[in-house]
Formats: C-alpha cells, sequence, structure tokens
C-alpha cells in the first residue's frame, strides 16, 4: 500500500450516451460547455485526472463522440491544476505524431497533459474506418512499441528504433515536453496487459473489482515490474452512487439495471467478451463479467461504491490498501455528483488516511 493520499480521476462525458447503458436520466451531457464546467467543478473538488474517451463509430448509447486529443485540450485551456489523460488508440495515430502533439500541448498546458493507450477492443470499429485489425497479443504488443517510441522521442535526440510495427532513424523532436514527462497510462486483464504495464508503462487501468480481486492483479503486476525496474501506478474503475442511506443507493443501481437497454447491452458484452476471448488464456477485461456488470460497461459497480459518504470513504480506502493509487470514477450525473463526492467524500478519505498513517507510526 502507498502512503502517498490517494488520487481521484473522473471520466470526461465527451461521448453521448452517459456513462451506463440505460434509460434512466443522466442529467450528464457530451457538449463542450459542459464539460468546461465540470472540469472546473471537478479541479474545486480535488480531483487530480480527467480522463477523456476515444471512439471513432456510433454504438451501445454513445451516438455522438467528440475527438480525445483536442477535447483534452480545450478542457486544459479552461483549467489551471487538473491534469487531462488524452485516449490515443494505435492504429488511426502515429507514435510520431503523438509524440508531437502531446509535446506541443505540454508547452500549452504547464506539463498538465498525459496520454492513455488503447490497445482496442472493438474490431467493427477498426473494420469501419479501415484498420487493419491485428490479433489480441499483436495488438499490445504494437501499443508496446507505441509506448517505447513516445518515450524515446521525449526524452533522446537522434532516437533510432527498428520494431516490428514502427521505424525511427535518428529522429530529433523540438521541442520536447516539460518536465514532468507526460504520463503514459495503458489498461486492459489479459496476460499481455499486464506483461506490457510492467515494461513500458506509468500506469495501469483495471476494471471495477473488488479489493481482494484489485489486489491478486497488483501482486501480479508489481512482482512483474520488480524484474523489469518499472514502478507502475495502478488506477481502478469504480461507479459512485452516494446517497444519505445505503438503500437508497442500491435503489438507484437498481433501478439503473431495470431500466438497461438489453439489446446494447447484449451488444456490447459480444463484442468485448469476444475480444477477451481471443487473448491465448481467454480472459480480457470483461471474461467475467454479468450483465449487470456490463451496463456499466467498465464493472464500475463491481467496486462497490454505493452507499453513504463514510461507507464509500471506507471503501476507497480498502481499494487503496489493496494497492490502488487512483480511483477512476463515472457518475449518472456529473456536475453536481462530482462536486458533492468533493464536498463529502475526499475530505472523509483524508480523515481516514491520515487516521491509517498514525496507526502505522505507532505499531513502529
Amino acid at each position: 500500500m502507498t502512503t502517498d493520499p490517494v488520487k481521484f480521476a473522473y471520466w470526461v462525458p465527451n461521448v453521448s450516451g452517459g456513462l451506463v447503458i440505460s434509460d434512466i436520466e443522466q442529467r450528464t451531457s457530451w457538449t463542450p460547455e459542459y464539460n468546461r464546467k465540470l472540469a472546473q467543478i471537478a479541479e474545486a473538488a480535488g480531483f487530480d485526472y480527467a480522463l477523456s474517451q476515444i471512439r471513432f463509430t456510433a454504438g451501445y448509447g454513445a451516438d455522438n463522440q467528440h475527438e480525445s486529443v483536442a477535447f483534452s485540450q480545450d478542457l486544459l485551456a479552461h483549467t489551471e491544476r487538473l491534469k487531462v489523460i488524452a485516449a490515443i488508440l494505435p492504429g488511426p495515430w502515429a507514435p510520431s505524431v503523438v509524440a508531437k502533439q502531446i509535446a506541443t500541448i505540454s508547452h500549452l498546458s504547464n506539463a498538465r497533459i498525459a496520454v492513455n493507450i488503447v490497445s482496442g477492443w472493438f474490431r467493427g470499429e477498426f473494420s469501419a474506418i479501415g484498420e487493419l485489425w491485428l490479433d489480441h497479443d499483436e495488438r499490445y504488443r504494437r501499443s508496446e512499441e507505441f509506448i517505447r517510441a513516445l518515450k524515446g522521442i521525449w526524452t533522446q535526440d537522434d532516437f533510432t528504433l527498428r520494431g516490428d510495427f514502427y521505424r525511427f532513424a535518428n529522429y530529433t523532436m523540438k521541442p520536447k515536453p516539460l518536465h514532468p514527462l507526460p504520463e503514459v497510462f495503458q489498461g486492459g486483464s489479459s496476460r499481455a496487459a499486464r506483461d506490457m504495464a510492467a515494461r513500458v508503462s506509468d500506469w495501469y487501468f483495471t476494471n471495477g473489482n473488488t479489493p481482494e480481486g484489485l489486489k491478486a492483479q497488483v501482486d501480479d503486476i508489481q512482482g512483474k515490474s520488480a524484474e523489469t525496474g518499472n514502478r507502475v501506478k495502478i488506477g481502478i474503475n469504480a461507479f459512485a452512487v452516494i446517497r444519505d442511506t445505503e438503500a437508497e443507493a442500491r435503489a438507484v443501481v437498481h433501478e439503473i439495471v431495470a431500466k438497461a437497454n438489453p439489446e446494447a447491452v447484449q451488444g456490447f458484452a459480444h463484442e468485448v467478451k469476444n475480444a477477451g476471448k481471443s487473448s491465448p488464456e481467454g480472459e480480457g477485461n470483461w471474461a467475467t463479467s454479468s450483465f449487470t456488470d456490463l451496463v456499466q460497461y467498465n464493472d464500475g459497480f463491481r467496486s462497490n461504491l454505493i452507499g453513504t459518504p463514510q461507507q464509500v470513504a471506507e471503501r476507497i480506502v480498502a481499494l487503496k490498501d489493496a494497492g490502488a493509487d487512483l480511483i477512476l470514477l463515472g457518475f449518472l450525473h456529473f456536475q453536481e455528483e462530482v462536486e458533492y463526492f468533493g464536498t463529502h467524500v475526499i475530505p472523509l478519505v483524508r480523515q481516514l488516511e491520515a487516521q491509517r498513517a498514525k496507526e502505522l507510526v505507532a505499531a513502529e
């Protein structure tokens, strides 16, 4: 368990449809105006990061999608401290272009830009935009080369790489990003994803999970990281429903699931489970996800941040104890619930962290 305060991030709703595949009311909008205000609310509430999404095609409620890098830059222009993580999909993007884009945004934002390298799970999307669809582990090999290219370009002059997917010959890019350099995030639960994180990534995102399930993943990744010397930080997805009583919060989740769009959920399940089964070990982010899990499409209910502010704060600390450095949050009504979270939950988390630190000192 880290002694650093746990960090908080939120999903940027730059894609329409909200964060649950349900017909329940979601007072959340994908528009630039809504998102600029949300970013300012999140910054004031104590959030550290915002994660933009990358989608090229409609589906599962996401009829409209704003491009992630441009949208991230706009949010940075309307905030002062918040870091924004732009989702990048190898294939449509080349590492030379991304390295240049992100270096420029680093200078524009005083080093508040990061990237999330998404290896890809939606074959239909790749086909629709004319991109080659690689086998599961090949997609992660390509992503690893992509990350090695980014880091090489950002830190070296005369950078050379002779890979299977990308090649550079004595390339020097200037200006390089400001320090600290842009952090590199990635997700995935397969063997290939975890091994890639252990070798090259700064952060590893995992789907929602129990503290016990998270600890197993963390132990695996950190064991591999010890061999490579690459200290990987861990972020876990969670969908927060916080009300005055746990019964009220559970009733909201029940309503979300009861009003789920079965065809959309099942269509999403078909795509993501096929993606997971395509890995050599037959695992992936959604290998064991139920219908309810997939209504919040990154297993957000599994993290169990559902209840009163005190209950949610205690469960966040339990996730931290299991190895989480960051909690990535989704909400039904982003603006008002992000503000509520900052007022009623984050202070309780900080109190619990301080109490835990005192207990550790007393035990020494």
